[in-house]
């Protein structure tokens, strides 16, 4: 049941994807993300973007519990299993966009990475991922402001 509601709502997600103007609002409830800023002494901006599926506990929503799930897993047959896994992958690609459009929007709202940003490194599975970088602008004194050190 509860991969069902996850691969619901990633599909939910992939709909919003095809739009060409994505707004932040339409993910309201569905994904926890956070952007973390670090400002190094010679101007270095950096950042981590960190996001993830919310759970139902955080939609306030009943979960299926772990030792339900496995049991649901061993009623399964073999064929219905193996399109599950298949589809698992393709929704995967689907969240690893989901994850780059959230953090394309966090930084263009924030307006940490004024020139772009190189991408240090990406971690990304079944229902939460990380992008970290580093911006290809120096450090303004209104960054250091706005964005702490």
């Amino acid at each position: 049941m509860r991969l069902i509601f996850v691969s619901f709502t990633i599909f939910i997600l992939a709909a919003c994807s095809s739009k060409t103007d994505i707004e932040p609002m339409d993910f309201a409830g569905q994904f926890k993300d956070k952007f973390s800023t670090q400002i190094k002494g010679d101007g270095i901006k950096l950042f981590v973007y960190t996001a993830k599926i919310a759970t139902a506990s955080d939609r306030n929503l009943n979960d299926v519990p772990p030792h339900q799930q496995r049991i649901d897993r061993r009623k399964q047959d073999a064929r219905s299993y193996a399109k599950e896994m298949r589809n698992k992958e393709e929704l995967l690609q689907i969240w690893a966009q989901q994850v780059q459009v959230g953090l394309d929007k966090t930084i263009a709202m924030t307006g940490y990475c004024q020139n772009g940003y190189i991408e240090l490194s990406r971690y990304v599975e079944a229902e939460r991922g990380e992008i970290r970088g580093e911006c290809q602008d120096g450090a303004t004194e209104e960054d250091r402001v706005k964005f702490g050190r």
